[in-house]
């Protein structure tokens, strides 16, 4: 095999050559990998694990699709902002019936449609593109990343199929396929406003315990204030810390006391629901992230509880708006599937 030898001028010219390479695809006008915004991914528009196809550029009665149908989202689920940004409300349109356009810090504006109208689910059209009914904020409103902003719906011509439509327009301009956006969204594991207070019910199985711990394999989650309980994206683990004078079910107590963390044995069955204490919304606590959330109360339908590390317990730290019934109620029904016209 013949050798090329590097002089000292071609081994600089190299190097001019490498440098220069690396300086195009750091420059600012390189392509961004598709799905994000100014280089990071959006919110997923929905709290809950609800799937969605390419149907982007479906042929309609008016043209082209200009967005993503997300379909079987059960009636009223909560719809966010997909970044920080500025609402706008928009009900004049026939068939995209109760709409709002969030106009992202980023420059990107994004469109919500077929919003709720209803005041019961039997598609009634009774309540109107209203705070309260459409909108969970003002007309106008400035929100934060993961804010509820609205409630999902049939309005427009999605008479009896709740589902929501979402577009993307980079720059405010004309739409663009979602489809890569939702597949590199973050799935938050509720909806809040950064600052303000809430707490939380996660109920899914146990699967480790120890070190001031709990790991749960999530399969619904409900918040406070307001909130229902939510499928998670599929079972979606769970890491929650012990707090101080924490209620538990005695059957965690000995694993929770362990100084350290260790896998649970038939883990299979049993179900709790562990509810957090009162704490400020961040970003970290939307996506769950390990050891963020505090846990006040562990319990189980039918089971005793004790006082985790044998203190008293703390009233201060408990949860806003718990109580043992609630971990009772069900998560929302799945709705069937319908292809609306917009």
């Amino acid at each position: 095999m013949t050798r090329h030898r590097t002089t000292a001028r071609g081994g600089l010219l190299l190097f001019l050559t490498a440098l220069l390479g690396a300086a195009v695809v750091a420059s600012p006008g390189a392509a961004p990998k598709p799905g994000l915004v100014d280089g990071k991914p959006i919110v997923f528009p929905l709290i809950g694990d609800y799937a969605y196809s390419m149907n982007y550029g479906d042929p309609r009665v008016n043209g082209s699709h200009a967005g993503i149908d997300i379909e079987n989202v059960p009636w009223r689920t909560p719809v966010v902002a997909a970044e920080a940004g500025r609402v706008r409300w928009h009900t004049t349109s026939a068939r995209a019936g109760c709409m709002l356009y969030l106009y992202g810090r980023s420059g990107t504006t994004y469109l919500y449609i077929h919003l709720n109208n209803d005041l019961t689910e039997r598609s009634e059209d009774r309540g109107g593109c209203k705070l309260g009914t459409s909108y969970a904020v003002e007309d106008g409103a400035k929100v934060t990343a993961g804010e509820q902003i609205a409630w999902n719906g049939d309005s427009g011509d999605a008479e009896g199929n709740h589902h929501l439509h979402f577009e993307v327009h980079p720059g405010d301009g004309a739409d663009v396929n979602p489809y890569p956006y939702l597949n590199a969204a973050e799935r938050l594991l509720f909806p809040g406003r950064l600052g303000e207070t809430f707490s939380l019910g996660i109920r899914g199985v146990p699967v480790a315990a120890g070190a001031g711990a709990l790991e749960l394999r999530a399969s619904a989650v409900r918040w406070w204030p307001g909130g229902q309980w939510t499928s998670v994206v599929g079972e979606r683990p769970v890491t929650v810390a012990i707090g101080q004078g924490a209620v538990v079910d005695t059957s965690l107590a000995a694993a929770l006391a362990s100084p350290s963390r260790r896998v649970l044995q038939g883990r299979t069955s049993q179900v709790v629901t562990a509810y957090t204490a009162k704490g400020k919304v961040t970003a970290e606590a939307l996506r769950g992230e390990p050891g963020v959330l505090l846990a006040a109360r562990v319990t189980r339908p039918g089971g005793t509880t004790t006082v985790a590390d044998g203190s008293d317990p703390d009233p201060a730290s408990q949860g806003i708006g718990m109580d043992d019934e609630a971990e009772l109620d069900p998560p929302p029904p799945v709705t069937g599937t319908r292809r609306s016209g917009v």
